[in-house]
């Protein structure tokens, strides 16, 4: 089937993603005797679409995958999707409301039934969004968090955690989102700089007339709340008041001045409040030193019956008003002064979040985290880069309890259930409670079930294993757990990995994983999170329909670079688009040129120089790509096989052979199109998991329909072949004297048909051996004249006409221009041109230096502006040296 003249994405993917489906060139198991290889899919959310760095981090995983499967591992990339608890209850809830209804409407039970309908419905955008990326997941294997399975492997997981002590319950601040009624994680935690007030309260000191403490405080309110007034130990100013009450204005109660570290004597006042029960640092502190835990919130965020009468059912803020105001009136206001302050707001309902006292599920986390610390410090878990390791020391040593109970209807519910007198039976199942309960009570007793349910992290931190169908002893969990590598953002290496580590080792006896590869943030080409309100967000779906999958997917791989983030722009994605076309146009004067694949082919016995040297660059190629995703080194590998695909075979292989394909030799012409053909097929080979649409579209029409697809093919096995030193120097030299004798043509607007002679002043024995060698290849693709190559040795006057000079070695190159240009003319051309770019720069220069210009300008308008310079001093640069070599 001929090539089409041009490669058109949106009719290929569709049509080879559905090849690869028919023929369950995804599913793992096809040989039982390889060795396997494992991702876990971080699983998406089931409410969510496609966004750059979903794009990102799952063709990395596919690019593994891929590569591994040529490679003849069994290869298993396990897809499935989160159930999102918040996140989904919101979108249904969100719906219901269209209908004038809530939730409560419904009941729970009835609205768990509409949030599976909504699932059934909808749940499936992600997935098949991830299959135009071209995703090989196996997705038969595909699993939820919520499905039976799972929901088995979450109740044993609680379960064998209660029964250790490692799960328990206990009163303790969580991040309460008042709108929804529920416990966050610090990850559901978005904090937003405001601008407020920091307001110093003098609090009178019992027993001591006029004699005051004052304290700071950005939120008022809490005062309510405050058990006590702490100072640094070694603040002098305070050791007479230390051991002493303070008097709690509009509440009465009193508080004792108390020393604690977590007092700074360095800013403000160096005394301050201290509410254990609406603030984190003071809640530690409180615990210290036993105070009392003074709750003055509901679950509304509105003053409770711990407060004074005054204030009971006022909103938090409506509260801040009527107290600062009283404490004026009391003359106990010092001062207020304006501060900018981050507060805590929820993602989603974007309201600000409380930290609140309330009894919760907890996960005794410090006893896990320990294995799991030993585990990367020992190297069983390795991280790329490495210095991610320093952050999860740093969370892992430091860990508190984890909180696992959220007061939301959709989600895995907390398999514990309560007695009359609040006692607990855990317990896989209902009815094993109830004999537990009537053991306990010694006769038949009602139970009523927790309403929580769990964080939807619980159940994605038994991923690895879960889904493979653990606590069943199945096949798959002794195949392919434990998992190879694990590709994810930075920002939940706390939130997942460390969990999923933690709960590995203890269930399984084993990591899950034994690579975790942090890849970089995909930021707008001038370095800017990506965000709505900036209106910078790419949509990697119509990155996709403008410019194919693979383009996308290569200029992710090739941007890649482990630490860095990726400057993304539609320029990258057009260049790598272009690059698609590159090699399609190769293929198809391969085609026209009758380079058919020979089975037979032998690329050890060639006999030309190209093609002995396109064969040594094929295996060093096909050497350096594999080493670098095997160091997760995806740029290196993406920048080797553009060089070498375009840069090599394209630009100079298929140039080089050109003469030989339209000659009459026919053992020559036979062994140009053997090589040629073999080269690009191990191109679309080493292509294959960066570029999998094009290249299996290729691979399709120069083999036929019935041949072995691309993606079940083997990975290049190149032992046999050789790599001549003196080839690869041959062909670097002539290469490199080509390309800059093109430079300077065009640098100095020479004719494209123009012959020039050329003089090699100098060279060595060598050099003139290579000349000589690669005259004909050299003075064609150069556009030069002459049967030979004029040489002069080091002795010689170099040529006294219109030349331009090159530095080719140790050689000197002089082109003789005077039959092609006239060089006085072309001199003030370039001279005129330097001096607009000068002028340019200059201007450039001045609107940097302007301060008032950078301070009110946005970052990527400066940006820009540093862009626009550096271009211009290249492009100056390159003026400069034209007109060097002009003398």
């Amino acid at each position: 089937m001929a090539l089409d003249k041009t490669f058109r994405p949106s009719e290929v993917e569709n049509r080879q993603y559905a090849r690869w489906e028919d023929a369950k060139a995804f599913a793992a198991g096809a040989n039982p005797n390889a060795k396997p290889y494992t991702i876990a899919i971080p699983p998406p959310n089931v409410t969510g679409s496609l966004h750059m760095g979903h794009a990102l981090n799952n063709t990395l995983q596919d690019i593994l995958i891929r590569f591994e499967r040529m490679r003849g591992r069994d290869a298993l990339w396990q897809p499935g999707t989160d159930h999102a608890g918040i996140a989904t209850q919101m979108v249904v809830e969100r719906q219901l409301a269209e209908q004038g209804k809530t939730r409560h409407d419904l009941g729970r039970e009835k609205f768990i039934e509409t949030v599976w309908d909504w699932k059934a419905e909808s749940g499936g955008i992600i997935t098949d969004q991830l299959r135009r990326m071209g995703a090989s997941a196996d997705w038969d294997r595909e699993r939820f968090t919520m499905d039976e399975g799972l929901s088995k492997a979450v109740r044993t997981v609680f379960v064998k955690l209660h029964q250790e002590g490692l799960i328990y319950r206990d009163k303790r601040l969580v991040n309460w989102d008042p709108k929804l009624h529920t416990a966050i994680s610090d990850l559901e935690v978005e904090q937003r700089e405001t601008n407020g007030f920091m307001w110093n309260f003098k609090y009178p000191v019992e027993g001591s007339e006029n004699t005051y403490i004052t304290v700071a405080t950005t939120r008022p309110e809490t005062m309510l709340g405050d058990t006590a007034v702490a100072v640094h130990p070694s603040d002098e100013r305070y050791t007479d008041l230390v051991g002493k009450f303070a008097i709690l204005p509009l509440v009465g109660r009193r508080i004792e001045i108390i020393t604690d570290e977590h007092a700074d004597p360095e800013a403000g006042t160096g005394a301050v409040k201290i509410t254990p029960a609406h603030d984190f640092n003071d809640f530690q502190v409180g615990r210290r030193h036993d105070l009392e835990l003074v709750n003055i919130f509901d679950e509304n965020a509105h003053l409770n019956d711990n407060a004074p009468e005054k204030y009971r059912g006022m909103d938090r803020f409506a509260a801040r008003k009527v107290i600062v105001e009283d404490m004026s009136a009391l003359g106990l206001v010092v001062s207020v002064d304006n501060h900018t302050l981050s507060v805590p707001h929820g993602d989603r309902s974007g309201v600000v979040i409380e930290p609140w006292l309330t009894d919760q599920w907890y996960v005794n986390a410090e006893k896990l985290a320990g294995p799991a610390i030993d585990a990367v410090e020992s190297g069983r878990v390795k991280f790329v880069p490495k210095q991610w390791e320093n952050t999860y020391f740093e969370w892992m040593r430091n860990i508190q309890p984890w909180c696992i109970s959220r007061q939301i209807w959709w989600g895995h519910q907390i398999p514990a259930w309560y007695g009359p007198d609040n006692e607990i039976f855990v317990a896989m199942t209902e009815d094993e409670a109830q004999v537990a309960a009537d053991a306990h009570y010694g006769e038949a007793t009602e139970l009523r079930r927790d309403s929580d349910v769990l964080d939807t992290w619980f159940s994605s931190a038994l991923w690895p294993f879960s889904t493979l169908g653990w606590p069943d002893d199945t096949p798959e969990v002794k195949r392919y757990y434990p998992t190879d590598a694990l590709v994810t953002g930075f920002d939940i290496i706390f939130f997942w990995v460390a969990r999923m580590i933690m709960m590995g080792l203890h269930f399984m006896d084993e990591v899950p994983f034994h690579t975790v590869y942090i890849h970089a943030l995909v930021r707008d080409e001038a370095g800017q999170k990506m965000s709505k309100s900036k209106g910078n967000v790419m949509d990697p779906l119509e990155l996709v329909d403008e410019y194919g999958a693979d383009a996308l997917r290569f200029t992710l791989a090739a941007m890649a670079a482990q630490g860095r983030d990726i400057k993304m722009s539609t320029n990258r994605v057009e260049g790598y688009r272009n690059f698609a076309t590159k090699l399609w146009n190769a293929a198809r004067f391969c085609e026209m040129n009758d380079c058919v694949l020979d089975p037979s082919f032998d690329p050890t016995t060639v006999q030309s120089t190209v093609n002995r040297w396109i064969a040594g660059e094929v295996k060093k190629t096909a050497t350096a790509v594999a080493a670098a995703i095997d160091a997760y080194k995806f740029n290196d590998a993406a920048s080797a096989l553009y060089k070498f695909a375009w840069g090599m075979f394209c630009d100079w292989h298929l140039e080089f052979i050109k003469p030989v394909l339209m000659g009459d030799n026919g053992a020559e012409k036979t062994e140009a199109q053997a090589t040629a053909a073999w080269a690009l097929g191990q191109i679309l080979h080493l292509m294959h998991p960066f570029m999998p649409f094009l290249t299996e579209e290729i691979w399709e029409r120069i083999t036929g329909e019935n041949a072995d697809m691309l993606i079940t093919s083997n990975w290049p096995e190149l032992d046999g072949v050789k790599v001549d030193d003196q080839v690869s120097g041959d062909m670097a030299w002539t290469t490199e004297l080509i390309s800059k004798i093109r430079t300077v043509r065009s640098m100095l607007n020479v004719p494209a048909k123009a012959e020039i002679p050329i003089v090699l002043h100098g060279p060595s024995p060598e050099s003139e051996r290579r000349i000589n060698a690669y005259w004909d290849e050299i003075k064609r693709l150069a556009r030069l004249d002459g049967d030979e190559p004029l040489i002069e040795t080091a002795d010689t006057a170099p040529p006294d006409v219109a030349k331009a000079s090159i530095n080719h070695g140790e050689a000197e190159i002089f082109l003789l221009l005077a039959e092609s240009i006239d060089v006085i003319q072309e001199k003030n051309r370039l001279e005129k041109e330097r001096n607009k770019v000068a002028a340019e720069i200059a201007g450039i220069e001045k609107k940097l230096a302007n301060k008032a210009f950078v301070d009110k300008a946005p970052d990527h308008v400066v940006a820009t502006q540093h862009e626009r310079k550096a271009s211009a001093q290249a492009t100056l640069n390159q003026l400069n040296e034209a007109l060097a070599r002009l003398g």
